[in-house]
């Protein structure tokens, strides 16, 4: 292996470019492909017409891609393969979002995810959903500018902030233009680019070591090799039940009740679209998740005796991969750029996810329930949001070199306040009962347990013995003596300065930051219920519109239960009702209403 100075060639910088350019061309074909249909449903919501390949392409890219990319081979790479019971989350978030996020939200014809909230409790839930997700969002966002950014700095001395600018440059700019087709679009077009650059890099690693089953054997001794940890404790930081169920309530935040996501599944053409794209999605998600476990795992081998983090010459566990690249294509001009491509299209896809998402919802939230603007105003409006939330974005980016491996960084800031958010709204959908107090004091009871948790591990780090950091070995590094070591990160991440008190509450901190999306919904949802039953919400149950309700029993694995036990799981709520109101005309004061004739398919 070759540890000199690497940098990009013109040919490298030449694909870069073109990537970037394709990207921005999609947003100008959709400003001339629909000049003459410029209103806020078709520049939010596409119309309404997407069809379910593209939304997948779009679902599967949309949040997780940077982070990803880079997050997760540097994740095998020091803690071994405990994170690919990933892959089943995902199978179990996507049955749980398809069967009752998505009919209850699709029916309802809205706009923003929010107006739920309105409709199921009052005004100001509303507001306080759409608040945290914005401030979500941001932060998130913030992680994922700088994340590739640092990693192109690092290993081609490309300008750090020149990176930053310009990834948010090319989002704003064709999210702007085309709104949100020129967003699910170009994002098919990242993701194609995404999984074009994992497998280059697997065929590639897999010759230059001399097969899979060296790679295999190579991490087999390096201990990375993991798949059956069944401990219960909560504090290890990977365990099957850890990132099982953590990836999948996470997912189930994102994919469920996170405007970024649900805005792709109110553009479909039917429900049945919307829950054909979900499922595609997760296709797209097993295979982008497999490949980049797969990189990890030839990062480790090609690595195995000379550790970089160790040797110095990179900084931070996420430069790995793109290192790693530059080695193994030093002799293959543009393969590299591809790579880098293949990053920036993760942060362009998220990016313009993110902030086209918090335009809706600034536009339906905030403005239309005050003033009585055309919709040309609106469209206008909301070009001038996403332009402004991508420099809120580009400030944030700051802030993510303070929080660590981009991998958990990402994952606790979307735990940190979809957690809660995901409790609200399961508390509506499934809970008759609760009322807007419960609603209130769960949803904040929530947040307020997952931030202090946070906040309480920054400052009393888990010890070493639940976070199973791996060895690495330097035995092979020019000018270093024979040695097995941990990384020096290990240290930093694990080790604070020496306190002279520990809090009995310091058991908590050390809780798996997978498990932050289960904490707070956990708690939102305990403390929603009781607040409601305290304040009599059981007496207005019945009162409750059906068509805010999932009507979870009954779905047909539950029809061989009495039919007197399945009404009383119910609550009280009167489903027969449902066909009189599909038939009733649509009502502007009312935006549940569906049109006339038309029958809801909860």
């Amino acid at each position: 292996m070759d540890f000199s100075p690497k940098t990009f060639s013109v040919a490298d910088y030449v694909v870069f470019a073109l990537m970037l350019s394709v990207s921005t061309a999609i947003g100008i074909f959709y400003v001339i492909k629909d000049r003459k249909k410029q209103n806020i449903e078709e520049y939010l919501l596409g119309g309404r017409s997407m069809s379910a390949y593209p939304v997948a392409f779009s679902l599967s890219v949309g949040f997780m891609s940077a982070v990803l990319v880079l997050g997760t081979p540097s994740e095998v790479y020091r803690f071994g393969t405990m994170y690919s019971w990933t892959l089943l989350g995902y199978v179990l978030m996507t049955i749980v979002v398809a069967e009752i996020y998505i009919p209850t939200f699709y029916n309802m014809q809205l706009s923003s995810v929010y107006e739920y909230l309105e409709k199921r409790f009052n005004r100001l839930i509303r507001i306080e959903g759409t608040l945290l997700y914005l401030l979500q969002t941001v932060l998130y966002v913030g992680i994922v500018i700088y994340a590739p950014a640092l990693a192109l700095n690092a290993v081609t001395g490309f300008d750090l902030w020149g990176a930053i600018l310009s990834t948010a440059a090319v989002c704003i700019l064709y999210s702007t233009l085309g709104g949100l087709k020129a967003v699910i679009w170009t994002d098919a077009f990242q993701a194609i680019i995404m999984l074009i650059g994992f497998i280059s890099i697997i065929i590639r690693g897999s010759v230059v070591m001399g097969g899979f089953e060296n790679i295999w054997r190579a991490c087999e001794e390096g201990g990375r090799i993991e798949f059956l940890k069944f401990d219960t404790d909560p504090r290890i930081r990977h365990t099957v039940w850890s990132i099982t169920f953590g990836s999948g309530f996470l997912f189930m935040a994102l994919y469920g009740v996170n405007q970024g996501q649900v805005q792709r599944f109110l553009s479909c053409k039917s429900v049945h679209e919307a829950k054909k794209a979900i499922f595609l999605n997760l296709i797209g998600l097993e295979l982008l998740t497999g490949f980049a476990l797969l990189c990890g795992t030839i990062v480790y081998a090609y690595y195995q005796y000379c550790d970089p983090l160790s040797y110095g010459v990179v900084e931070r566990p996420d430069q790995l991969l793109p290192y790693l690249v530059l080695d193994i294509f030093q002799n293959y001009p543009g393969m590299p750029g591809l790579f880098i491509a293949c990053v920036y299209s993760g942060s362009l896809s998220t990016v313009s996810t993110a902030i086209t998402a918090m335009a809706s919802v600034t536009v339906e939230d905030f403005l239309k329930p005050v003033f009585n603007w055309s919709d040309k105003t609106y469209t206008w409006i909301s070009r001038g949001m996403i332009v402004f939330y991508g420099g809120i974005c580009i400030l944030f980016a700051y802030l993510a070199s303070t929080l660590g491996q981009v991998l958990q960084a990402a994952i606790s800031v979307l735990g940190l306040v979809g957690g809660p958010l995901l409790g609200l709204y399961t508390l509506g959908v499934l809970f008759p009962f609760v009322n807007s107090l419960g609603a209130f004091f769960g949803a904040n009871a929530g947040l307020a347990a997952a931030i202090w948790v946070f906040i309480g591990s920054r400052n009393y780090p888990p010890s070493p013995e639940f976070l199973d950091q791996l060895s690495y070995s330097t035995e092979n590094c020019p000018g270093f003596e024979n040695a097995t070591t941990l990384s020096p990160l290990a240290t930093t991440s694990t080790v604070t300065e020496t306190t002279s008190y520990t809090p009995p509450e310091a058991n908590l901190y050390a809780l798996s930051y997978q498990l932050y999306t289960v904490f707070g919904f956990c708690w939102t949802v305990v403390v929603g219920v009781l607040a409601s039953l305290l304040t009599c919400g059981w007496r207005d149950r019945k009162t409750v519109d059906p068509r805010l309700i999932y009507p979870f029993f009954d779905h047909w694995i539950f029809k061989c239960l009495p039919e007197s036990f399945r009404k009383c799981m119910t609550c009280g709520v009167n489903r027969r009702s449902l066909d009189e109101k599909n038939s009733a005309d649509f009502n502007l004061e009312d935006p549940v209403m569906l049109k006339k004739g038309e029958r809801t398919k909860l």
